[in-house]
């Protein structure tokens, strides 16, 4: 079986958010699609092991805002990369919370969704929640950010828990020397060493100290 086949699939890039004890919590996930339309319903993908998903199992409710292409980030990065449980992700982030304290963003968003949850399909190492549409709000016209974007203009890599992670194969390029050991980032600027002790990934925004030399 040719695997790559699947990479020609497209996707989205979405914020869910979820609340655990009134505190908003969230993940970026790229598998939000729409499978009805009288009534709305949206079916969303997120792995067993995210925080945010055992919040959404707990509350049967959850919410999507819909990124766009201006997003910054290293939102990305604080949603995508690391985990609710011991990381309260909406520090210093302007958002809104909707019914039952449910957080949306407020700015980079073409709009929010808020869902309630009417089946839970288990399909081994993720689960899909299968929602109806309860209200909805546009916030702008700007460009949502699609999966292939986010790749190839903010260079960013799946984490282990999306649905469409794949390992990297080995000696991608010769010109590839470091690589975040976070979000998958490759540096491919030259000498990594002389970058200033000061320097992030511009990902995730982690310290050189992070990365390591490609194998």
């Amino acid at each position: 079986m040719d695997e790559t086949v699947l990479y020609d699939i497209s996707y989205g890039l979405y914020l869910i958010g979820a609340a655990y004890e009134n505190t908003p919590t969230g993940c970026i996930a790229n598998t939000v699609f729409q499978v009805s339309a009288f009534p709305p319903k949206v079916a969303v993908s997120l792995n067993h092991d995210n925080f945010t998903s055992a919040c959404i199992k707990n509350m049967m409710e959850f919410s999507v805002s819909i990124v766009t292409e201006n997003i910054a980030p290293d939102i990305i990065s604080k949603f995508g990369f690391f985990s609710g449980k011991n990381t309260y992700k909406f520090e210093n982030i302007e958002y809104k919370k909707i019914m039952n304290s449910l957080p949306v963003l407020t700015q980079n968003i073409s709009g929010w969704l808020h869902c309630k949850v009417e089946n839970i399909v288990d399909i081994g190492t993720h689960a899909i929640f299968i929602a109806e549409v309860i209200d909805s709000e546009r916030l702008s016209n700007e460009p949502p950010m699609t999966y292939a974007y986010y790749h190839k203009n903010v260079k960013g890599k799946a984490p282990k828990n999306a649905p469409t992670y794949r390992e990297e194969p080995k000696n991608l390029s010769e010109n590839i020397e470091y690589v975040c050991e976070v979000c998958g980032y490759v540096y491919k600027g030259g000498d990594f060493e002389s970058l200033p002790d000061d320097w992030v990934c511009p990902v995730c925004k982690v310290p050189k100290s992070r990365f390591s030399p490609k194998t």
